[in-house]
């Protein structure tokens, strides 16, 4: 005769113990999102200071009339961004997703992305000659904002570059003799406040059409 036996039953987790397991799963949802982030950006940096380069040397390359002097000691500037650019990503690229190397990564180059700006904003000093048109001013400080918009994809970065590189390019406007003067800088300072009006918003939208994660009662 064979024993019919019941499983013992498992006693239900408790209110704390549920809050507990979705509080920990949050976390990992905020961490996996964080390090994919985190990744891209990485797997993003190295397009962006090459791009930074060859825009400086296009800069250079079209600057008529201007000291060589001035122009090679902005070129070093730019090749110094480059240059860090790539020690970053080489350092952090052999362990890509492990989030304190990843994190690292994003202060230095929230560091190098400061001080891009105020290389590239000393180049409305340094390399745009006298009498440039304010047109050719306003793409000078906006093109590469957009670049870095686009390549790297993250708000944060962008307005690091941004700010320095506006406010530079705003001061040599009015310092210095272009043909624009107070027109140039103003519209200097409209195009990249509209730059970072539009990745603002791009940034929401996109955080917004994320599906969010789900939650238990």
């Amino acid at each position: 005769m064979v024993a019919i036996t019941k499983p013992f039953p498992q006693p239900l987790p408790t209110q704390d113990e549920r809050g507990v397991a979705i509080a920990r799963l949050k976390l990992l949802h905020a961490e996996a999102e964080e390090t994919a982030r985190l990744a891209n950006l990485l797997g993003r940096s190295l397009h962006a200071g090459i791009a930074l380069a060859v825009l400086g040397i296009v800069a250079v390359g079209l600057a008529d009339d201007v000291n060589p002097a001035t122009q090679l000691i902005w070129c070093g500037l730019v090749g110094a961004i480059a240059a860090a650019m790539l020690i970053a990503y080489r350092r952090a690229i052999h362990k890509p997703f492990e989030r304190a190397v990843l994190k690292d990564f994003a202060k230095d180059l929230s560091a190098i992305l400061l001080f891009a700006g105020f290389a590239w904003g000393a180049g409305a000093f340094l390399d745009l000659p006298e009498g440039t048109p304010a047109a050719a001013t306003v793409v000078f400080a906006a093109a590469p904002a957009v670049v870095i918009a686009y390549l790297l994809r993250d708000r944060e970065a962008l307005f690091l570059f941004l700010a320095p590189d506006a406010a530079l390019t705003f001061a040599a406007c009015l310092m210095k003799p272009y043909a624009g003067g107070i027109v140039a800088a103003v519209l200097v300072a409209c195009t990249c406040a509209a730059i970072a009006a539009v990745t603002l918003y791009l940034s929401r939208t996109a955080a917004a059409s994320r599906p969010a994660m789900l939650s238990l009662p």
